[in-house]
């Protein structure tokens, strides 16, 4: 009998082409994992074959002010630079060589007018020298490849991070999203926003459900221009809440705090992560009436609760987070019915992001250090 021989043929065939298949598969994985290391290869290597090009050069390549103070050693004016009230998740390169310098997880608002920093993102990506212009005695820091003039180190940073504060020019620096590093080849930064819980970024879908809650903690202007921007909250609007009168207004608010009501979806951020990962992270919880340079009750840290539920939530928020040793000074944040709430002037509402570079005192801090924040006052 006549073997079928076809049949094995086809069979043989089949089996040839799953083999491609999954070889091509295999090939374009490695492919895909090849370019992602040489993006960051080619990063290092460009750092590391840097060549400073010709003062004509540098000035098609920037701007007059970012010329000024990085071949210069200039000062841009304080409170004017793009990124002094900056607090996007990502890192800080030099303008000139694009060199990482300085991460957003180190960045906080020390008020003075320029981006501070607590260090730099490695140790030698910076150097620092004796300053004796204008009169003073400074160390003026200088990135360690391109040698451009950054800003000044000074020792009067927050104590649990050692005490430094990394003055530093916005227009000497080039800001890198935190979705855009491991494109760009900075991959190798990813680590710590990983442990941060900022990456990877998830975006879930919007389950149409939604829950509220209002939080007090300072200015409103600087709480809502944060926590408009986390992921599940779909709505934010500042007000007063917590005072004696109805209807009221800036110019009359006995009692109440400057408030801000959330809108949430609850499947995608609960109650408690709100005030645990962020009301806590954003300002400082620990100063009686007072938030910044703003002083006063309505400056105070507040949970308002619309039940029970709410109540209790608030409580075992604040407990888990005093335990945490995030704040080494006790945290006076008070737990208050909600009362009297009223919509604050439109002239308030979305305030930063109509005036952006405007007053703030918040910032986010980064959780995933051992030791939460110690700004010192008393």
């Amino acid at each position: 009998m006549k073997k079928p021989t076809h049949t094995y043929r086809w069979a043989g065939l089949t089996v040839a082409l799953a083999t491609i298949a999954v070889s091509a598969i295999a090939v374009a994985a490695d492919k895909s994992r090849a370019s992602a290391g040489r993006q960051q290869e080619a990063q290092a290597s460009k750092q590391q074959k840097f060549v400073k090009p010709s003062d004509d050069e540098l000035k098609k390549k920037l701007s007059p002010v970012e010329f000024y103070v990085t071949q210069q050693n200039g000062t841009e004016r304080p409170f004017t630079g793009e990124y002094d009230k900056h607090y996007k998740p990502g890192i800080y390169v030099d303008v000139v060589s694009g060199t990482p310098l300085f991460s957003s997880l180190d960045k906080y608002d020390s008020g003075c007018g320029w981006p501070a920093f607590t260090k730099p993102i490695d140790a030698k990506s910076v150097t620092s020298k004796s300053d004796l212009s204008h009169g003073m005695v400074r160390n003026e820091v200088r990135s360690s490849v391109a040698d451009s003039h950054l800003g000044h180190v000074f020792p009067d940073g927050p104590r649990a991070y050692g005490g430094m504060r990394y003055c530093i020019n916005s227009a000497s620096l080039k800001f890198i999203p935190l979705a855009e590093l491991k494109e760009k080849g900075f991959g190798k930064y990813l680590k710590r926003f990983e442990d941060a819980g900022l990456w990877p970024i998830k975006k879930a879908a919007d389950s149409g459900k939604r829950e509220s809650a209002i939080i007090a903690g300072g200015c409103f202007w600087g709480m809502e221009d944060i926590l408009r921007k986390v992921e599940g909250v779909i709505d934010t609007e500042v007000g007063y809440c917590g005072g004696e009168n109805a209807n009221a207004t800036y110019k009359n608010h006995p009692g109440h705090a400057e408030a801000i009501r959330v809108v949430y979806d609850p499947t995608r951020i609960s109650f408690k992560k709100l005030l645990t990962d962020w009301f806590f992270r954003i300002h400082d919880p620990t100063t009686l009436n007072r938030q910044g340079n703003d002083i006063g009750t309505s400056y105070r840290s507040t949970i308002f609760f619309a039940n029970d539920e709410q109540k209790k939530i608030a409580r075992e928020a604040i407990a888990e987070v005093q335990k945490s040793g995030r704040w080494s000074r006790p945290i006076v944040t008070t737990v208050e019915a909600v009362k009297n709430w009223s919509d604050a002037e439109d002239f308030h509402q979305d305030y930063l992001k109509r005036n952006p570079g405007g007053y703030t005192c918040h910032w986010v801090r980064p959780w995933s250090e051992k030791q939460y924040f110690d700004t010192g006052e008393k």
